[in-house]
């Protein structure tokens, strides 16, 4: 069952949606602002987040980034602000849907129900397969000369990753410092000691899905935004790593 945490300062909204949600067969817990938040997100995990942007004690964009960089929650902003900069810097910070009051709850429900469904369809293990054929987003192997028009970018710059046909997706700062890890050198595996270091400042722990579920994540929002798979490949027993030819912003530079 999803666990889904709503946070609105708002006492009858808030009340009128958690009780909607628990009828549709969430687990579903109500928090009036950040602080309440973390005291939930610490008795145990969420596989959603509805959050209000105006709350009392911390804005909700704060509240987003905070989230995205130690949790692997989705995140459903749901607020007054229609702007489109509001709802560019929601998107940025991590939150994977923006919605408008006023809304009907059918939609919210939706919109769980569709997150749940991308992150159990990321989690799946692939089935055996033959070998697919070439596609205008696969390249050359890491280890062979790189040719800047068959390779991915990486942004580190403008914080975005580019396939080599399609479209920039942006990075979150955590995105970014888990690619950075991993493009650096790439084709070579990066142990998720070091991963969980450079993200939280803490050693990892092996009951930890943290890592994973932010790669599950990066896939889904790399692969809808470009149409390109991200080749970020799980190495067993040691962490992941970057298995496409890549370049980076700064390389580029040099090479103009």
């Amino acid at each position: 069952m999803a666990r889904i945490i709503v946070v609105e300062d708002e006492a009858d909204l808030r009340d009128d949606l958690v009780e909607y949600l628990d009828r549709c067969g969430f687990e579903v817990l109500g928090a009036s602002r950040g602080a309440e938040l973390d005291r939930l997100l610490e008795a145990g995990p969420a596989d959603v987040i509805v959050l209000d942007i105006n709350l009392p004690d911390e804005d909700g964009f704060s509240v987003a980034r905070r989230v995205r960089a130690s949790s692997s929650a989705a995140i459903i902003m749901l607020t007054a602000r229609s702007g489109l900069i509001d709802r560019v810097i929601g998107l940025e910070l991590g939150a994977d849907v923006y919605l408008v009051k006023p809304v009907d709850f059918r939609e919210v429900e939706a919109q769980v129900k569709a997150l749940m469904r991308r992150m159990q369809k990321a989690a799946a293990p692939s089935p055996a397969a033959e070998p697919a054929p070439a596609s205008p987003c696969a390249a050359a192997p890491a280890d062979a000369r790189v040719d800047s028009r068959k390779a991915w970018m990486f942004d580190d710059i403008e914080w975005r990753i580019q396939p080599p046909t399609g479209s920039a997706v942006p990075l979150t700062a955590t995105e970014y410092k888990f690619l950075s890890l991993l493009v650096t050198a790439p084709g070579e595996a990066v142990s998720r000691q070091d991963i969980s270091i450079a993200l939280t400042g803490r050693d990892w722990d092996p009951y930890s899905r943290s890592i994973d579920s932010l790669v599950r994540r990066l896939r889904i929002k790399v692969e809808e935004r470009s149409g390109c798979a991200l080749p970020v490949q799980a190495v067993h027993g040691v962490g992941y790593a970057f298995v496409g030819p890549v370049v980076t912003s700064a390389v580029e530079d040099s090479a103009g």
